[in-house]
């Protein structure tokens, strides 16, 4: 063993050089006072914890100035910086009155400051508090959280890192949004079996297909790319993912092979309603087929009061088309 030092010598600078070692991120917790003040510190002692239920912890040392507000606090937001805010975890980590006039920030779940322009962000209820030793450890219960694309800032020996290539193929900036496909094949529509008995809609793993859309399975459906709209935008619940579904057209080739397993197509007329996962989704396929009726679809948005539904008339043509009438 190197450096190998008797632990009744432990120098604590050493230790604490040691411990700077591991490579981080670098995290903004914050809370508010009992008057209301938003109070926030910078700290790199973040650990995810549990699943189920949804858990993670952070340490607060005893001796920060903001130390009493996350002792007594009853929620608490973590945001993790990307590599364009070191400026922000210095500010954070300085004792200035004003740290919070130099970012933008907003209540999500909880009302704990979360910092909108964060690479992600976890809005928290306090789960437990554990005394350790000059630090309390602060576990908290995810109620809300968000992410982006960016790059992570890293932290290790004291000073900031980059993390190359930060973001894997697939990836999406809203991570809380699922992309789902109502896919047509003539009088049909495609579903997917969801394993417990009912029937959801086909999911992907980009936003956008074109003339390919890749399932979440890794198969991948030939679309008529210029029939490929925006449907339907909502949410299930505050604790679900949100719903982003495009409307497409199966090409020929793809109607005519054999399908993805799991997946079948039901004619409009005889959509198994009864079988379908969620109140929200059962609602958009009676509007859907009730639009095909008609021959007139709508885009719908969700909104506090029940929503509103855009309708378009009409073929879709061409961008220079549709300039030059």
């Amino acid at each position: 063993m190197t450096d190998a030092v008797a632990q009744r010598t432990i120098d604590p600078i050493a230790l604490r050089r040691a411990f700077g070692t591991f490579v981080t991120g670098v995290t903004v917790i914050t809370t508010r006072d009992c008057d209301g003040n938003p109070r926030g510190m910078t700290a790199n002692s973040f650990t995810s914890v549990s699943l189920d239920p949804p858990l993670l912890l952070v340490c607060v040392g005893k001796s920060a100035s903001s130390f009493r507000a996350f002792n007594e606090t009853q929620s608490f937001a973590v945001n993790f910086l990307h590599e364009a805010q070191a400026d922000v975890a210095s500010v954070f980590a300085s004792k200035v009155a004003s740290k919070f006039q130099s970012v933008n920030h907003d209540r999500a779940h909880t009302g704990a400051p979360v910092l909108t322009d964060s690479l992600t962000w976890f809005d928290c209820t306090v789960h437990n508090r554990v005394e350790a030793g000059d630090h309390i450890i602060l576990i908290g219960q995810v109620q809300a959280f968000g992410t982006s694309p960016s790059a992570p800032l890293g932290f290790c020996r004291g000073r900031y890192a980059s993390v190359k290539d930060p973001l894997p193929a697939g990836w999406l900036a809203s991570q809380d949004m699922i992309i789902g496909y109502l896919v047509e094949a003539g009088n049909r529509v495609l579903l997917r079996a969801d394993g417990k008995g009912g029937f959801v809609l086909p999911t992907a793993r980009r936003r956008k297909a074109d003339s390919k859309l890749v399932l979440d399975g890794g198969e991948a459906l030939s679309l008529i790319p210029e029939t490929t709209f925006v449907y339907s935008v909502f949410d299930i619940a505050d604790s679900d993912p949100g719903y982003l579904i495009y409307r497409a057209e199966l090409s020929h080739a793809s109607a005519e092979a054999a399908l993805p397993n799991g997946h079948a197509f039901f004619p409009v007329d005889a959509l198994p309603y009864e079988r379908i996962a969620t109140s929200e989704l059962r609602a958009m396929l009676r509007r859907y087929a009730r639009e095909r009726q008609d021959k007139r679809f709508g885009i719908y948005m969700d909104s506090g009061d029940g929503g509103r539904v855009a309708m378009i008339d009409g073929q879709s043509n061409s961008w220079t088309q549709a300039e030059s009438e």
